[in-house]
């Protein structure tokens, strides 16, 4: 007979494992270790990815591309991301991480190497749209937070949590002038090649985040897969959340896939976009971690609803006045404060009601709802601009979808869910 229990009272079991009462038994990897090489990790890969914007330009030019081409191979990219993620947190889930990041980082660089030779649209496809793709499932922050989440105790979470998120945001700081200074002095190709390699280090950084396996860990609340997704999808609370996520998706792939080419169609240099996506970066580092504090004193769908709010309000100030450097590097800051800032709490909220145990899984399937919405939002950026020579439309949606997403997240429920569990 199915047993039902609330995982709170689970997680006052004596045999339960980091989950509850403190992560995993004494190893050599100290909290700080564990959370270093995991921002190392996070960093690494949200890095390059975050510079990608600035290649449209060449590559387009090098290959005779209308902007379409490497917006539908960044959309494929996100879109392939989102799938991937899910898969990624189940093979975590059950068999460890380390095998998930190895794995990762192998691909992402395959995928720059290749990426610095596509000389027609499949070739980008193949390599910046689907490696690059499964790449960041098995290397991107929303893996580095749930493997937080199961090694390291409930008191370190949330800020674990905003840790990760900034060492992304750090991530994007860096390598968006990097990018453009390496580009002007090496060329793009070496550029892509030369990021390529640095993701080798992945590799043996994922040694200090191995996780047990499904069957090593001693989980008190044996909940299987199957009852685990469908427990979470008929949450009403889960379902708010995830489609929530999926305006995220949108504005930062737009933003950050699009801005450059946009603010050197309004005559401003391609320094000004280099800059104003690291001022996006650096600001964020500040969001992530006051939003991952902010966790364990405010309710977190407050913080949602504020964070969509926000961006929907900074993207109408952006487009109503002048584009000049001033406005750029504005713009940048405020938006950098609320960029990446929905991830804590949002997955602080699936620990909150579902544990730890499937949390991989459960966080990945919300990012695939940012995926979707990374998708259309590279996509749509490029086939509007080449129908109508501007990116005005996906600007406004962009604000009416931050409202929606605002709306939607209040009335989400923080307590833990009574949970099926596997038959004794």
């Amino acid at each position: 007979m199915t047993v039902i229990r609330a995982h709170s009272a689970l997680s006052r079991s004596p045999n339960a494992t980091g989950t509850a009462s403190g992560a995993i038994a004494p190893t050599w990897r100290s909290p700080f270790l564990i959370i270093g090489f995991g921002c190392l990790i996070s960093l690494m890969s949200f890095g390059p990815r975050s510079s990608l914007g600035f290649f449209l330009t060449p590559m387009s030019s090098a290959n005779h591309w209308g902007r379409d081409v490497f917006a539908f191979a960044l959309a494929l990219q996100n879109l392939l991301w989102g799938i991937g993620q899910p898969v990624a947190g189940m093979i975590a889930d059950r068999f460890g991480t380390a095998r998930v990041f190895c794995a990762g980082g192998l691909m992402f660089a395959a995928g720059l190497a290749l990426m610095a030779h596509a000389q027609s649209a499949p070739m980008l496809d193949i390599s910046a749209g689907v490696l690059i793709g499964f790449g960041l499932s098995g290397t991107s922050f929303m893996l580095i937070l749930a493997t937080f989440g199961k090694l390291l105790p409930p008191q370190w979470r949330s800020l674990a949590f905003g840790f990760g998120t900034a060492a992304g945001s750090f991530g994007q700081f860096l390598y968006s002038p990097l990018a453009v200074a390496m580009i002007d002095s090496f060329g793009w190709q070496q550029t892509l090649t030369i990021f390529g390699a640095s993701m080798l280090a992945v590799v043996p950084l994922s040694l200090a985040l191995a996780t047990p396996t499904g069957a090593d860990a001693q989980d008190a609340a044996p909940q299987s897969l199957q009852q685990a997704l469908g427990q979470a999808f008929a949450q009403r609370s889960y379902v708010l959340l995830v489609l929530g996520f999926f305006t995220c998706g949108f504005q930062l792939a737009f933003i950050t896939v699009h801005l450059p080419a946009y603010l050197v169609d309004r005559g401003l240099s391609a320094q000004v976009g280099g800059w104003t996506l690291a001022v996006i970066g650096l600001f964020n580092i500040f969001g992530s971690l006051g939003y991952g504090w902010l966790c364990d004193h405010v309710p977190k769908r407050y913080l949602l609803s504020f964070n969509y709010f926000a961006r929907a309000l900074a993207i109408f100030a952006f487009i109503s006045f002048p584009v000049t450097p001033f406005t750029c590097i504005v713009f940048g800051a405020v938006m950098g404060l609320v960029w990446l800032s929905v991830v804590p709490p949002t997955n602080g909220i699936i620990a909150v009601m579902f544990g730890t145990r499937w949390l991989g899984t459960l966080a990945g399937f919300a990012f695939f709802s940012h995926q979707i919405g990374g998708f259309l939002g590279a996509w749509l950026g490029g086939v509007m601009f080449d129908r109508f020579g501007s990116y005005d439309p996906v600007w406004w949606l962009s604000i009416a979808l931050g409202i929606l997403s605002g709306v939607i997240n209040m009335p989400i429920v923080e307590k833990p869910v009574a949970r099926a569990l596997a038959p004794a």
